[in-house]
């Protein structure tokens, strides 16, 4: 049972002996033809530095199908017998009957893929364990079902879940004991055990089983057709937060609230009739995106009534600069779908203060695109204000394409060449637009009941559309910082997203590669939420900050599903909460880096498999819509600390807008916040990650983070004791000129061997004083995390340090064993000469270098023999030595070996003196 992969093999017959596993035939141990026992060893393989004998399966004469010095990998035919006894060999015999699996099959018959990836959820569900996780498995499923399977797929996951918790559930809410809820369920299934064996089976994978849901609903929470999910909805957000159920409640709860939403005519109905009064009430901007959203503007710019039409311009425009202070707008409405609006803003993150540019913007609706280049030849009322700061806005509406809009996308093509005209017609009127100080166009075109599709030209591009903000709202350019971030890489957005408020792209660096990953890709995922209400009072306001940040992982975990992103780059997620918060900027900083400490704490398992390095909130400090500070938190990993926590106040170019400088929140010194996309830490995390691990470093951030967890698993229990200051501190230990171990300071990344080591300090609720541990951890990014004589001297230094002191010793372990170095430089000229020229695989009969090269050797390099090959002189090598070569400076295989029989003493006396423990991450081999 289950659907992790199972090894059928294909055939057994006893004639064949085949290698148990990979590696070198050393030698047979009888003669070709000779007879051989079953049970006696007939070969010899080397692996991993060991000589293992491999039996024989039967008893027969042995053929020799190998030479010495093959390399074989496991399965591989090492020889044949002619058995004693014939008769064993079973034979094999095509199958000519009707094979089939007994799949779980779905409501609507699919494809192949899909009914046989919803079996796959179906036994996960089940409690069987996935080849792969199970938010990878339902992505996978939805991206391969079709659109109208979703909510059927949906609900059969929905209802398998709740048929078992709900047995579970009768139990938990009696406040009986596990074992308990087990004895009344096996006292209510007297005649049926085996169903209470598949419950409890099932229950036990209970955090597995919430993943599938929680990536289920996630999944379809988008959807506009999910009526039929509305019962299993309910009795999930109807599960208790507590005995595990928390999150699949949360997001059942939203995903219900959500539900109940109108269809779109109804809700354009009702506001139509909120539009259609004299004076447009201030809340209609504020409205939810379902209740007063731009696509239903858009859709009523043409409506019979003026007053309707008006206060549909005016809102469009406060909605699309919703946030921004000093908005004020002024409409002229001529007829359905020909309005000019005239507004001026200032930045959300320059305060009101000194001599700034005034910013204007006009913002023309027309009802078809041939109407924009007579609107552009017209007279643009703005004013110059010295600097291109202007913004212009043409809006086509309410219908702009002549395509049927079945979906969003369903008017790329259209969409395509209409973005091609509008550069055209731009770079028509260019100067004109100049004289204007008009630096940034947008082109909005309606297709409810569907969100606008939008296109933004620059000026300083010569008026060619800025493809990073396609599909953007004009002003998310400067709310998500999207001109910092294309100076940094090269922007591909990836679509589709979840959320309409949030944008992902493929950033790829602009700096030159290195290494032989090539050049640097990170994804960005940013996100604009236009609330936040914090509270000095409790914590209950960080349940909205931790959903818009789950929303941002939701949409890595989305992206990495699209073969251009894939899961080798790492990802940075960005969150502007473009409302003021009326606190005292130092309550502020605090309780932001506290809400973000808290947040990788609890999700740091989803946010490391998402490879996020990066984390930043952005806020506005200030009362009464005046902006006195603009504040960012950042959890990075950049500085070698895994999501380290800072604040910084921040200042904007009065111009531009754009962030300019920064100074920490505490100390008040300048400081720098810009993304590392493409330096040395970046490379090194790319590189552990590769192995399938963690940069060592970043374990040191990542105990801290796990230390906090801890604190507020114990205050969540009633736990007493203040949280010390000093969480987790480490120094790390590195050897001196003298050889012996000191404590530094240096920077990650600058070591030199690969292997590290700390002396770290936790404070525990056992334990709030802190407690000492040495901490050693291979460096996969340096020669692999391979063992050579400087790793090995620092890894016994570093134990016999925490054995003289009593101090634990913690191994992270991630190595390639023991370094079994090669002297490179011989390598181009090595030859073999063959056993059999028409078949290597047979081995050869010794490796030789020509007698030119030979003659260039230094002495000490190789000890050869002369010989005579082909009426050639060459010399057989009998030993390579590399003595005075650049590739043995730290030794080869001795003297690695050696270095290993140290450290295998050291953790042997380690194991008698302290308490060890040793992690295992990525891979081990040999003496690692």
């Amino acid at each position: 049972d289950g659907i992790a992969t199972v090894m059928l093999p294909t055939l057994y017959d006893p004639s064949e002996l085949r290698s148990e596993f990979n590696g070198k035939v050393v030698r047979y141990l009888q003669d070709d033809g000779a007879s051989v026992k079953e049970g006696e060893p007939y070969v010899e393989l080397e692996a991993m530095k060991m000589i293992m004998p491999v039996k024989a399966t039967a008893t027969g004469a042995i053929k020799h199908t190998r030479g010495a010095g093959s390399i074989v990998a496991a399965g591989e035919l090492l020889g044949s017998l002619e058995l004693a006894d014939p008769s064993r060999v079973k034979k094999i015999v095509s199958f000519d009957g009707e094979f089939k699996l007994a799949a779980a099959g779905t409501a609507e018959a699919g494809s192949p893929a899909v009914d046989d990836l919803m079996g796959q959820v179906e036994l996960a569900l089940d409690g069987y364990q996935s080849s792969v996780g199970p938010t990878e498995l339902v992505q996978q499923l939805f991206v391969a079902a079709p659109p109208m399977l979703h909510m059927e797929l949906a609900r059969q996951v929905f209802e398998r879940y709740l048929a078992a918790e709900g047995k579970f559930l009768e139990h938990h809410q009696s406040s009986v004991s596990v074992d308990e809820t087990y004895t009344r369920l096996i006292a209510a299934n007297k005649d049926a055990l085996d169903s209470v064996a598949l419950l409890a089976l099932a229950h036990s994978q209970l955090a597995a089983r919430n993943e599938i849901v929680i990536a289920t609903l996630r999944s379809v929470r988008a959807a506009t057709d999910a009526a039929s999910l509305a019962d299993s909805l309910q009795q999930l957000a109807e599960l208790p937060n507590d005995f595990g159920y928390g999150e699949v409640a949360m997001l059942a709860r939203q995903f219900s609230e959500r539900l109940n939403t109108e269809p779109f005519d109804q809700r354009r109905a009702a506001l139509r009739a909120a539009l259609d009064s004299e004076a447009l009430d201030d809340q209609i901007a504020a409205m939810k995106a379902k209740d007063g959203g731009v696509e239903m503007l858009a859709d009523l710019l043409g409506d019979e009534s003026a007053v309707v039409r008006k206060n549909a311009a005016e809102a469009l425009v406060l909605r699309i600069y919703r946030s921004f202070p000093g908005l004020a707008v002024d409409v002229t409405d001529s007829s359905p779908s020909r309005q000019v609006v005239k507004y001026s803003f200032e930045f959300p993150s320059v305060p009101a203060e000194g001599d700034m540019p005034k910013r204007g913007g006009v913002c023309r609706v027309v009802p078809s695109f041939a109407d924009i280049k007579a609107v552009l030849a017209e007279e643009i009322p703005l004013e110059l204000p010295g600097k291109s700061v202007n913004t212009m806005q043409v809006v086509v509406a309410p219908k702009a394409f002549g395509s049927e809009s079945i979906s969003f996308h369903s008017t790329d093509v259209e969409f395509q060449d209409l973005v091609a005209q509008t550069t055209g017609l731009l770079r028509e009127v260019g100067e004109a637009l100049k004289t204007k100080g008009v630096g940034c166009f947008t082109l909005m075109l309606a297709q409810a009941p569907y969100a606008p599709r939008y296109a933004t030209f620059m000026a300083e591009n010569d008026w060619a559309e800025d493809e990073s903000c396609r599909d953007v709202r004009p002003t998310f350019k400067h709310l998500l910082e999207l001109a910092e971030l294309s100076k940094q890489c090269e922007l591909e957005r990836i679509v589709p997203v979840i959320g309409r408020n949030s944008q992902v792209f493929l950033g790829t660096s602009r700096a030159e590669a290195k290494g032989r990953f090539g050049k640097a890709q990170t994804v960005f995922v940013r996100t604009i939420s236009h609330t936040l209400a914090m509270s000095a009072e409790d914590d209950a306001w960080m349940g909205w900050p931790e959903t818009i940040l789950l929303g941002a992982v939701d949409e890595l975990e989305r992206a990495r599903l699209n073969p251009k992103v894939g899961t080798k780059p790492n990802s940075n997620i960005f969150a502007h909460f473009n409302a003021l918060v009326d606190l005292e900027p130092s309550r502020v900083v605090e309780r932001l880096e506290r809400f973000t400490n808290r947040f990788v704490a609890k999700h740091g398992a989803r946010l490391q498999k998402s490879k996020v390095d990066e984390i930043t909130v952005k806020v506005a400090v200030g009362a009464d819509g005046v902006r006195t500070h603009v504040l960012r938190v950042t959890a990075s990993s950049r500085s070698g600390e895994y999501l380290k926590t800072s604040a910084a106040f921040e200042k904007a170019d009065p111009v531009t807008g754009a962030p300019c400088a920064w100074e920490d929140a505490r100390s008040g010194e300048a400081c720098s916040v810009e993304s590392e996309i493409a330096g040395r830490m970046q490379l090194k995390r790319q590189m552990a990650r590769a192995a399938g691990s963690t940069y060592a470093p970043e374990i040191l951030g990542m105990m801290k983070v796990e230390l906090i967890k801890k604190w507020d698993a114990y205050h969540a229990a009633g736990g007493q004791r203040p949280v010390p200051e000093d969480l987790f501190s480490s120094v790390e230990l590195v050897p001196g000129d003298d050889g012996e171990l000191a404590e530094s300071a240096r920077a990650p990344g600058e070591n030199a061997v690969g292997m590290l080591a700390w002396r770290c300090t936790l404070a525990t609720p056992e334990y709030p004083g802190g407690r000492e541990i040495v901490l050693i951890a291979n460096d996969v990014t340096f020669q692999a995390g391979s063992f050579g004589v400087a790793e090995d001297t620092l890894f016994q230094k570093a134990s016999e340090y925490a054995r003289e002191r009593g101090l634990p010793r913690i191994h992270i372990a991630c190595n390639s064993g023991a370094r079994v170095g090669l002297a490179e430089e011989l390598k181009p000229s090595l030859r073999a000469k063959w056993t059999d020229a028409e078949d290597p695989s047979k081995g050869f009969d010794f490796l030789y270098l020509d007698e030119e090269e030979y003659k260039q050797l230094a002495p000490g390099t190789v000890v050869a023999t002369e010989k005579k090959l082909d009426g050639k002189t060459v010399y057989a090598l009998d030993a390579v030595i590399g003595e005075g070569l650049k590739s043995t400076a730290g030794g080869i295989g001795v003297e690695n070996l050696q270095g290993s029989g140290l450290i295998a003493g050291e953790t042997s006396r380690a194991y008698n003196e302290v308490f060890t423990l040793s992690y295992v991450t990525g891979r081990s081999v040999g003496i690692g």
